[in-house]
């Protein structure tokens, strides 16, 4: 398993520094937590389709001249979004926008930087633990890969007749965000805390629980990318019922039948709603649970979390859409979900087996 929590057990007289590294990495996940959220008011607003040019390096400063801003606009109005969305807006409305989009890319420029570099000083000074070196290195790449998907994702807005980026990719893109998030968070409390010396009482049933629960929580995730993908939250605006009916009655009129589960506005709607009811309810009874018959310390901590965090972002999901999707609920929406996914990864880890005698 390349991010083994197990394995943070230090040879003496080693300069490795588990701490130092996994709250450098906390600190990262916190920077991939905030830019998830910027990610999402930049869909929001409709801004990530301003700048047309990827230029790692370059597009690092805005523009800085009259001359700059021009060229770049005169991209822009190249483009469907222009001229179906946004035509006669001006250069001062395209500025609007692009600024958000440029913070953006800006602020994943900074993650790199500050994984890279401390990756750098960590290796030369030789403060890295056994057995951590490649996964690191691999996160490294994960960041990498995660840049290249998300102008995948742009590029794809730029197409004839498309105002908005491929749903598919949008999706595909989140999820990178969300993997990446994740293996930075359990890596970090691997480092932090190690495996547990013995087990805690009567976990079995409550881990699966706790399984049960992030699994339909993150598809609920993934299903909301196409939500937002297909802005189909501005459509059947009430709850819970839907066009007065519990399940809508356009679920299954798209052919091939698959393609209602990512493509027909109402079914996708639907399974976010579903997912999201199932994978709260099992996150509450995680919580109840853990109440009962754990212990104080960081297992019922955490799952007390992950069930106080579930019905946050259930009720933040049902304000977003009955007010047909404004930008700050939207965007505190799915700034949330990625506190949900760190508290659920926390509660997996506190819940863990303990280590096998060697």
């Amino acid at each position: 398993m390349p991010f083994d929590a197990d394995r943070t057990t230090v040879p003496p007289g080693t300069r490795a520094d588990p701490v130092a590294i996994g709250g450098w990495l906390l600190a990262v996940a916190a920077m991939v937590w905030a830019m998830v959220a910027l990610g999402g008011a930049t869909r929001l607003t409709g801004s990530g389709l301003s700048i047309m040019e990827w230029a790692p390096i370059a597009g690092t400063l805005p523009p800085l001249s009259e001359a700059e801003w021009q060229r770049l606009f005169a991209l822009y109005k190249t483009i469907p979004q222009y001229e179906l969305v946004n035509a006669g807006f001006g250069l001062e409305g395209f500025k609007r926008i692009f600024w958000l989009e440029w913070a953006h890319r800006l602020w994943g420029r900074l993650i790199g930087l500050a994984y890279a570099m401390p990756l750098l000083w960590f290796w030369l000074r030789g403060r890295i633990p056994p057995g951590y070196g490649m996964p690191l290195l691999g996160l490294l790449l994960l960041g990498g890969l995660q840049g290249a998907v998300g102008w995948f994702m742009v590029a794809s807005g730029f197409e004839a007749s498309r105002t908005t980026v491929s749903p598919y990719r949008l999706v595909i893109h989140l999820g990178l965000a969300l993997v990446l998030f994740a293996a930075l968070v359990w890596t970090a409390l691997g480092l932090l805390r190690p495996g547990p010396a013995r087990a805690l009482p009567e976990t079995g049933g409550l881990r699966l629980l706790v399984r049960l629960a992030c699994g339909l929580l993150l598809l609920a995730m993934l299903a909301g990318g196409f939500v937002a993908g297909l802005r189909a939250g501005l459509d059947y605006n009430t709850f819970p019922l839907m066009a007065g009916e519990w399940v809508p009655r356009d679920y299954w009129r798209l052919a091939p039948a698959w393609t209602n589960l990512t493509e027909n506005i109402p079914a996708v709607q639907f399974n976010h709603r579903l997912l999201a009811t199932l994978g709260g309810l099992a996150a509450l009874a995680a919580g109840l649970a853990a109440q009962r018959r754990l212990p104080a310390g960081f297992a019922r901590q955490a799952c007390l979390a992950l069930a106080a965090l579930a019905a946050l972002q259930y009720l933040l999901g049902v304000l977003t859409l009955v007010h047909v999707v404004p930008v700050g609920l939207g965007t505190l929406h799915q700034a949330n979900a990625v506190g949900l996914l760190a508290a659920g990864l926390a509660a997996l880890h506190g819940l863990r087996a303990p280590r096998r005698a060697a």
